[in-house]
């Protein structure tokens, strides 16, 4: 079967592997539909430590860690609910050796990396989901855990940013969510979202005052940069920053000393992988049986910009839409 295999150097090159026969034991064969390309594909590419341990490639090399497709056959002890169903992949809930990457025809991975979608939706419409969604979930059970009552989001068009409105909506977590334009914030608003500020002059003011009144002490940061920079004397005594994502690339964030001492902030990055969403098998299996049963919410869906076939790889990679909208790879 056609796959596209990471080469000694980093790069991506389309192979001939062979196909799956036989699911092993806890692992479910996928009859791939499409599988979307997010930014942490690109990342890791580039720098494989980018989020601590380098994730293990599984069998030949095969990337990519989201996808959807369908279930084709089943090992054992996977529960029989699985079978013939379609379904949401986010490769690394679960790392297995005998894994095989999502960029192909068939994919081999653990049950516990899929989400059961509903009938009535159509699985490449969330090819691109259950890492953002998954996220989202995992990030506000630990800064319930931590104490904190509500979220500011940044690079809150994002996927994530979007996972992150409807599970704070459906919690009765305050949360605000800063865009970079009028045209993005409109977007959000027309889904019901409440509190959305454009990062326009002057914003700053604007969210003083309200994550002062909606006690928003925890900051999801997908941006870093000039954006943490800007926005930390205006946040909530008490803050913390959690680090997820740098699309602000390599600008430093810089916040004076004595700014830690008057608001008693504190920094730290924001890894799923690492938490106990995930780590928990208890834990990861509650959040995937809730995530199925809201996973049919617009806002979890994947924005699709362009699709390309394998074979188009380099020009998926180079994809890039304005909006957030990303590739999706499909055979």
């Amino acid at each position: 079967m056609k796959a596209i295999c990471v080469t000694p150097g980093r790069e991506l090159e389309v192979r001939d592997i062979p196909t799956p026969n036989e699911p092993a034991p806890g692992h479910v064969l996928i009859d791939m539909d499409a599988s979307a390309i997010n930014h942490g594909d690109k990342t890791f590419l580039r720098m494989p430590t980018a989020a601590g341990n380098a994730l293990a490639l599984g069998r030949h090399d095969v990337w990519g860690a989201s996808g959807a497709g369908r279930v084709v056959a089943v090992g054992s002890g996977v529960p029989v609910e699985y079978t013939g169903r379609q379904v949401a992949v986010y490769r690394s809930l679960d790392r297995s050796p005998a894994s095989v990457g999502l960029w192909c025809e068939q994919a081999h991975v653990p049950y516990t990396t899929c989400l059961i979608l509903p009938d009535h939706v159509r699985a490449r419409d969330y090819c691109g989901s259950l890492v953002n969604v998954m996220t989202a979930y995992a990030f506000l059970e630990e800064i319930a855990n931590a104490g904190h009552k509500g979220v500011i989001v940044t690079a809150g068009n994002s996927a994530t940013g979007y996972a992150l409105a409807s599970l704070a909506r459906s919690r009765n977590v305050p949360a605000i969510f800063l865009v970079r334009t009028a045209a993005a914030r409109d977007a959000m608003c027309r889904l019901g979202v409440e509190h959305v500020i454009v990062t326009t002059e002057g914003f700053t003011d604007t969210l003083a005052r309200l994550s002062t009144e909606l006690g928003t002490t925890a900051v999801f940061d997908g941006v870093g940069g000039d954006l943490i920079t800007g926005i930390a004397p205006s946040l909530p005594m008490n803050s913390t920053i959690y680090f997820y994502g740098f699309l602000g690339g390599a600008a430093p964030v810089s916040i004076p000393s004595v700014l830690f001492m008057m608001k008693n902030l504190s920094m730290r990055r924001f890894s799923n992988f690492e938490s106990r969403t995930v780590k928990e098998p208890a834990k990861l299996a509650a959040a995937l049986k809730t995530l199925e049963g809201v996973i049919d919410d617009p806002m979890f869906m994947t924005r699709t910009g362009k699709e390309f076939h394998y074979d188009q790889i380099e020009l998926a990679m180079a994809y890039g839409s304005p909006d957030g909208a990303k590739a999706v790879l499909v055979k």
